[in-house]
C-alpha cells in the first residue's frame, strides 16, 4: 500500500470473498458464528498478537520503507477518522496518542498500560493512557511478508481507540471482530478518499495476515479475536460496506 494524492476506485472484495472460502478450508472452520466476547475497549487493553518465533526472511527487508509505511499507516488511519467522524458519530474526534514502535524485549523501555508492561510481540490500544503501540519485532516480522501487515495491525488497534470514544451500546460484545470491520472500512475508505493506493498483491497479503492471527494460532487463547475466517469476513464487511456496517 502507498499514500497517494490520486483518486483510487474501491477494489471490490470478490478476491477476498474467494480467499475467505480458502481460509475456511485451511482453518478447518465450518461456520461463521461470532467468537466469544473479548474484553471491551472500555476496560482493558486490547491487542493483536503474533508468534514470537516468526523471523524476517533474510535479504527481503527494507528498513526505510518499513518506517515510511508505519508512518503512512498511522497518518492515513488518523486522517480517515478525522475526515469522517462528524458524518458518522456525534461529538468531535480526538486522536489517540501514538506511542508507536516499542522493543518488547527490553522491559525497561516497554510502555506500560495501567501499570502493566505491554507484551512482547504484540500490538495494543491502552484505554488508560489512550494510546496505541506496536512491538517492533511483531511489525517487522509481518512486514517482511508484505507491507499490508502494518496497515492492518495499525487500523485494527485504532479501531479499539474508536470504540473507546463511543457509547457502550455501540461497541459490539465481539469487540475484536468489530475492530477488524473498522480496519477494513478505514483501509478501503481511504482508497475511496484517494489517500491510500492498493498495489498488486495487497489483498492477498491481507488474506495471508488473517491466516496468521486467528484464534487457531497456537499463541492465542480461544475466543480472543475470532477464527481466521471470522476475522476476514468482518474485515471484508467493513471494506465493502463502510463503517456503518460495523454497527449493524
Amino acid at each position: 500500500m502507498r499514500e497517494t494524492a490520486r483518486t483510487c476506485s474501491r477494489w471490490r472484495l470478490a478476491a477476498l470473498a474467494g480467499a475467505a472460502a480458502l481460509a475456511a478450508a485451511l482453518a478447518g472452520a465450518c461456520d461463521f458464528e461470532a467468537a466469544p466476547a473479548a474484553p471491551g475497549a472500555h476496560g482493558t487493553r486490547v491487542a493483536t498478537p503474533a508468534p514470537a518465533s516468526q523471523e524476517s526472511p533474510p535479504g527481503k527487508f527494507d528498513e526505510n520503507e518499513f518506517q515510511e509505511d508505519v508512518r503512512t499507516a498511522e497518518t492515513t488511519t488518523d486522517d480517515y477518522w478525522r475526515r469522517h467522524w462528524e458524518r458518522l458519530f456525534t461529538g468531535s474526534y480526538s486522536s489517540p496518542r501514538v506511542v508507536g514502535l516499542y522493543d518488547g524485549r527490553d522491559p525497561g523501555s516497554t510502555p506500560t498500560c495501567d501499570g502493566e508492561p505491554l507484551e512482547r510481540d504484540n500490538a495494543a490500544y491502552c484505554p488508560a493512557g489512550d494510546f496505541v503501540a506496536w512491538d517492533a519485532h511483531l511489525m517487522r516480522s509481518g512486514y517482511a511478508r508484505g507491507d499490508a501487515w502494518v496497515y492492518l495491525v495499525i487500523a485494527h488497534e485504532w479501531g479499539h481507540a474508536v470504540q473507546n470514544r463511543l457509547r457502550r451500546g455501540l461497541v459490539s460484545p465481539a469487540a475484536e471482530l468489530q475492530a477488524d470491520c473498522l480496519a477494513g472500512a478505514v483501509l478501503y475508505g481511504s482508497s475511496d478518499d484517494g489517500t491510500l493506493k492498493f498495489e498488486d498483491g495487497d489483498e492477498q497479503e491481507l488474506v495471508d495476515a488473517f491466516q496468521v492471527i486467528g484464534d487457531k494460532a497456537p499463541w492465542t487463547k480461544p475466543g480472543d479475536h475470532g477464527s481466521s475466517v471470522q476475522r476476514l469476513r468482518s474485515f471484508s464487511r467493513g471494506g465493502e460496506n463502510g463503517v456503518r456496517a460495523c454497527f449493524t
